[in-house]
């Protein structure tokens, strides 16, 4: 009885109606929900015992009455007949009729012999006996079974993945189960069916794949087929659908073909051009074909642009006027190292274009492997540069642009499911970013790490943080691939051996380079060819008066006058006053015919300048800018510094006067480069500093050759040679540096990232170091072990780590509290336990009437020693403190008295220590900051440079967000955590609140966010969605190239917060995989 009936529902099962299973479904319905999951085969099983109920009900109501006119019209109303007076295609023959005539031609099938026939077909396939008898049972000649309409073998849906609010439209007619009339019905639908039918199939099957449960939510006729025991039922349920009588009232193929074009024809047509959907086509077709070719051969033709699709092309040509790439980019590129995705370092002079095939090789990753990537560059302003210069990349290949620099970046980043990254980060951010990914265990999700300016590893800290950085991603991410580039590289075979990497090096250059060096009042090209390497080019002609020549006995002025005003030229000086104080010189002795040149633009800088510093102008620039000449150094604040770089570029100035640190900065190429004095500070030049100066002459496109000249005195004539004919230096490790802080940090964060845990381990991991393979050069008198002890034994001695035994008697290394709050905050491990007790003391009495206690605490020790207090300046303002200000002061060890003995000269006995007097005062220059929020106000009230000021703030934002990271550690710092959070915000713009959203968007400083709101563009959104052909006329010396750099940059911005928000949104409503059932 009970096997009766099993069967009986069974057949009864697949002879409903078929039902949408995502009809209760909605926008917060979690993902996984959506789809049938097996955890529901409970409630499955109480399903087909209902329908088997519902089923024995309508078939005894039914069994002998027709449909009523209601019925049969429910689908499509008389007045809703789009087709009803269509004669052409009622009256057609060839198609309807056609129809006609298979229905006709499958009416014998539906016999019993008919179905014996594929009863015995499909016992041939492995049906049971008892699945034969229960078919035969139902199969006789009374046809004890009605079967309701099932679903319309032409269900048309339109799904639009990102809007939940557009419905699904589908045609609800009766099934036809004919395999093979369905090619026929596709090749006579109008090609915009076609073509929504072909977007229908992707959809289902995209959706099919993300979905973990094992069906697909969206089921019909055209979703994709079924596993072997569903096709075998859903024929024979075909073949009982043929089999039943004209009393079921089934309508005629005629009537059904019209039925599923009215639903057609009501259905939603995609709201996309049909030009559009084919260039994406195209798109979608060589991206497919750009990851096959990478992924399965290493030859050198890789497809349309390197393997990547041409469009990528026509944006370098739209946004860079890159048409083709030079011969050393397309060999770089079709390397076989290159293809195999090996570490490759890669070296050419200045201005070769090396950044250009980082960049093809980064969008190689993001577009066709569909991994994230690492962009690591010196200094903020090129990070900031890069994230402009790529923002319209992002936003045209559908990518996200994190920009992680001063105070800026999120750890770990969001995991972003539906989109890559490209992370640009400085070299210190980009550590952290690292550590938090190998934390995360994520940190294989980054395909490629891109390393600009790689000699950095050989400079002081920095190239310490570095070199750890890299010898991490090689240690935890085997599949990461690392590409470092340089223009001074010499011992590039240590540098193959710490990376594992291959090397590629060439001398070109897209304009020729000629140097030459001024001596007494002749220039000699410099030839290592002779025997003095220097070869007689031509006396100077340019005539002197006595005055002249007092003032100018290097010839600056014939120098510069025989390039300037048409040309650009940059003037290498050893000092930041040097550099004022030679733009001022020149300018005295320039005819007055240099102002007339562009007089007009000379004349807005000066007013943008002005207005940058609220009404302050520089005494110098003020007197040079006229005539087209300015200083570029630290001094100058972040406005001033970029109002003058674009006029530099734009050619409304034609000299600048700079220090070494713009060689090593944003591009700023000239005609002509002069190298003041072969000196920088007391320091005689490097030779890799001297390639970085000299290698900036020569524009690409412009100029068709470059000139550096190098003004020598005689007693630097030998010097000078050994300049221009050495080799460049060798890259060394800096592990070492400043006492080992290097290699400390290295063991503290191999042990907190649980990478490294034991003696042992840690050898193993330095011994993988650019250290270990210079270790006879840099550290001979001590072997590698005995290094690595004396490392773990003073981090146990500080209190950053201790040591456990372990399971098999060995010894095992943990970090305590304390180290684990310095590795994730990125604390100097010199000041990590001063400031562990800075905070600790703040709990006792944190002042919340000022902010002057928070501003302390965040002050960046390694600031003190650029600075020392003007002692009268300092007790000023002390006195002008409130009396609970000047109780913390005394709080922290910063007394009153000391200050006025100090004022009046008096000698003290040591007592109070002057690193906290001294940052107390650094403390005070902030505090004001934050209340003026004018730069010059301030640097005029303490008698500080204003570029000083601006780099404290700096320091200082980027510093506390280093302390919230240290206080999240620290379970009681909690009560910090909030406060820092909002301090940092206020250190990091330093603005009024209503301009911090436009100051957001890379590179929009003080002054240009104030023109932005004063001209009605006060939030991101008004910027991401501006013209910018109405930008340029709205905003005061505004470039079409700026102005969309601009609106690019907010719209990745926006782009990039909507993708967090939905993220969080799809994590939130994601069904839980860990659910207890």
């Amino acid at each position: 009885m009970s096997s009766e009936f099993e069967s009986e529902l069974r057949v009864k099962r697949v002879s409903v109606r078929k039902r949408s299973r995502d009809g209760k479904s909605s926008c917060l319905t979690p993902v996984k929900k959506k789809t049938c999951s097996p955890s529901h085969s409970c409630e499955a099983a109480m399903y087909k015992v209902q329908l088997h109920h519902h089923d024995t009900e309508w078939r005894e109501k039914n069994e002998t009455t027709e449909l009523s006119p209601d019925m049969q019209d429910k689908e499509c109303h008389s007045d809703d007949d789009l087709f009803g007076d269509y004669d052409s295609l009622a009256n057609e023959s060839s198609f309807l009729a056609k129809l006609d005539d298979v229905e006709h031609n499958f009416a014998p099938a539906c016999s019993s012999p008919y179905l014996e026939t594929v009863k015995h077909g499909y016992a041939n396939n492995g049906n049971t006996v008892a699945e034969m008898r229960n078919l035969e049972a139902h199969s006789d000649g009374k046809h004890k079974v009605k079967c309701p309409d099932t679903e319309d073998f032409t269900v048309l849906k339109t799904v639009n993945c990102r809007d939940d609010t557009k419905s699904c439209h589908v045609g609800n007619a009766d099934s036809i189960l004919i395999s093979d009339l369905m090619d026929d019905f596709s090749d006579d639908l109008p090609s915009s069916q076609l073509m929504l039918q072909q977007e229908n199939k992707t959809v289902t099957k995209q959706t099919s794949s993300e979905q973990s449960g094992p069906l697909n939510p969206f089921r019909g006729e055209m979703s994709s087929v079924k596993e072997d025991e569903d096709l075998i039922r859903h024929s024979l349920n075909s073949v009982t659908h043929l089999a039943e009588p004209v009393l079921n009232r089934r309508r005629s193929l005629k009537d059904h073909l019209k039925s599923t074009m009215t639903g057609n024809a009501r259905a939603q047509s995609p709201q996309v051009s049909r030009a559009k959907q084919q260039k994406d086509a195209v798109v979608t077709k060589e991206i497919n074909l750009a990851v096959k070719t990478i992924e399965s051969t290493s030859d050198v033709d890789l497809g349309p642009f390197f393997g990547l699709p041409s469009k990528v092309k026509e944006l370098f040509q739209k946004h860079r006027g890159i048409k083709e790439l030079y011969e050393w980019q397309r060999t770089c590129l079709t390397l076989e190292s290159v293809q195999q995705r090996k570490n490759l370092i890669y070296s050419l002079p200045t201005s070769g274009g090396k950044t250009l095939v980082a960049e093809i090789l980064i969008l190689r990753e993001l577009l066709c492997r569909k991994k994230d990537a690492l962009f690591i560059l010196p200094y903020v302003a090129i990070v900031q540069e890069k994230v402009r210069g790529l923002a319209s990349f992002g936003l045209e290949l559908d990518f996200i642009i994190e920009e992680y620099a001063g105070s800026k970046g999120k750890y770990p980043p969001i995991k972003r499911r539906l989109k890559n990254s490209l992370f640009i980060a400085t070299i210190e951010k980009g550590h952290s970013l690292v550590n938090s990914l190998i934390e995360a265990n994520r940190l294989e999700n980054v395909g490629l790490i891109v390393v600009d300016e790689l000699h950095m590893l050989g400079e002081g800290s920095r190239g310490a943080i570095l070199e750890i950085t890299l010898a991490k991603v090689l240690f935890a991410s085997k599949t990461t691939q690392i590409i470092g580039m340089s223009a001074t590289l010499n011992n590039v075979g240590d540098l193959q051996k710490f990376l594992k990497a291959e090397n590629y090096s060439s001398d070109f250059r897209p304009v020729q380079l000629k140097e030459y060096v001024k001596l007494s009042d002749c220039i000699y090209e410099v030839d290592c060819k002779e025997e003095d390497c220097f070869k007689f080019s031509r006396p100077l002609s340019f005539k002197y008066s006595s005055n002249m020549k007092k003032m100018d006995p290097d010839h600056l002025i014939a120098l510069v006058t025989e390039v300037i005003p048409m040309h650009s030229c940059l003037m290498f000086c050893p000092t930041k006053k040097n550099c004022e104080n030679v733009a001022g010189m020149i300018c005295k002795y320039l005819n007055k015919c240099f102002i007339q040149h562009r007089e007009k633009e000379k004349t807005d800088l000066l007013d943008e300048i002005r207005s940058a510093g609220n009404g302050s102008i520089c005494s110098v620039l003020k007197q040079t800018i006229p005539f087209g000449i300015a200083y570029h150094h630290s001094g100058l604040t972040n406005d001033e510094r970029k109002l003058i770089e674009e006029a530099y570029s734009a050619g409304v100035l034609c000299l600048l006067t700079c220090t070494s640190t713009l060689a090593a900065g944003v591009n700023l190429p000239a005609r002509r480069v002069i190298l003041r004095s072969p000196y920088v500070a007391t320091e005689f030049l490097k030779r890799n500093q001297y390639k970085q100066m000299v290698g900036r002459a020569g524009r690409a496109g412009i100029d068709t050759s470059g000139e550096s000249i190098l003004i020598l005195q005689e007693k630097d004539k030998l010097l000078a040679k050994a300049l221009v004919s050495r080799p460049l230096e060798n890259c060394y490790s800096n592990l070492m540096h400043d006492n080992r802080k290097g290699l400390q940090n290295l063991i503290l964060s191999l042990i907190g990232l649980n990478i490294s845990r034991t003696p042992a381990d840690i050898h193993e991991f330095v011994s993988c170091t650019l250290f270990s393979v210079q270790q006879e050069h840099l550290s001979s008198e001590k072997n590698l072990w005995d290094i690595t002890m004396e490392t773990v034994s003073f981090l146990t001695e500080k209190g950053l780590i201790m040591s456990t035994a372990g399971s098999h008697g060995d010894t095992v290394l943990e970090v305590t509290k304390l180290g684990r709050a310095t590795y994730k905050g990125s604390i100097d491990l010199s000041y990590c336990d001063v400031l562990y007790s800075d905070l600790k003391r703040g709990l006792g009495g944190l002042v919340l009437d000022s902010i002057l206690h928070l501003i302390y605490l965040v002050t960046p020790y390694d600031m003190v020693a650029h600075c020392k207090p003007d002692w009268m300046i300092y007790f000023r303002q002390f006195t002008q403190l409130t009396a609970v200000e000047q109780n913390m002061a005394s709080m922290v060890g910063v007394p009153e008295s000391y200050i006025a003995k100090k004022a009046s000269g008096q000698s003290l006995k040591k007592g109070v220590d002057s690193l906290t007097v001294n940052r107390f005062y650094l403390a005070f220059v902030l505090f004001a900051l934050l209340k003026e929020t004018n730069v010059w106000v301030v640097a005029d009230k303490f008698n500080l440079a204003r570029g000083f000021v601006q780099s404290l703030l700096g320091s200082s934002s980027a510093f506390c967000s280093c302390v919230v990271h240290f206080t999240e550690e620290l379970e009681e710092f909690w009560a910090y955590r909030a406060l820092f959070i909002e301090l940092t915000k206020r250190l990091t713009y330093c603005v009024k609140a209503e301009l911090i959203p436009l100051m957001e968007v890379a590179g929009i400083l003080e002054a240009r966010a104030k023109q932005l709101y004063c001209a009605g563009y006060k939030t991101l959104a008004h910027l991401a969605n501006a013209d910018p052909n109405v930008l340029t006329k709205t905003i005061q010396n505004m470039s079409k190239r700026q102005a969309n750099q601009m609106v690019a940059s907010a719209k990745m911005l926006l782009t990039e917060k909507a993708e967090a928000l939905q993220e969080e949104v799809d994590e939130l409503l994601t069904f839980p995989s860990d659910l207890p059932s």
